[in-house]
């Protein structure tokens, strides 16, 4: 395949994928949106001090660590 025509394709699927994870922000920001709050989780660490706070969503980064790891695999799986 040339060159332009596979960078045009890869585009396509880039604007897409940014696509659907708008709509997800979207429908998480509304009230009542979605149920599974991300960065929210159990399990995610969250610190306050007398002079500031910490926060680290551990729970979250794996969660989505799993689920990109798992998108991008069915999408090699179907270019082969």
């Amino acid at each position: 395949m040339e060159p332009m025509r596979e960078l045009g394709r890869i585009m396509i699927y880039a604007g897409a994928a940014l696509a659907a994870v708008g709509v997800l922000v979207w429908l998480a920001a509304r009230p009542g949106g979605l149920p599974l709050r991300l960065g929210r989780l159990p399990g995610d660490i969250a610190v306050q001090g007398k002079h500031g706070s910490f926060y680290f969503p551990v729970v979250t980064c794996i969660l989505l660590s799993v689920v990109l790891t798992l998108v991008m695999w069915l999408v090699q799986w179907l270019r082969k």
